[in-house]
């Protein structure tokens, strides 16, 4: 089973180009301090690393 992601909008996206906001949008992000889980998949790490000044990422431990 792959693990998840647990990733947090620390960050607004006012003043960033509109790359970057379509980026966090397409994490599943509509509010900030919103956290969303995701499966961990080199496209979502992807994602993750092209705003990941933007963001605050966690590996959740399912048992």
């Amino acid at each position: 089973m792959p693990a998840k992601l647990k990733i947090t909008l620390r960050k607004s996206t006012i003043g960033y180009n509109q790359k970057q906001r379509d980026t966090v949008r397409s994490l599943g992000f509509k509010k900030l301090h919103q956290t969303v889980e995701r499966e961990d998949s080199p496209v979502v790490r992807g994602m993750i690393h092209h705003v990941r000044h933007l963001l605050e990422v966690e590996t959740v431990n399912e048992e």
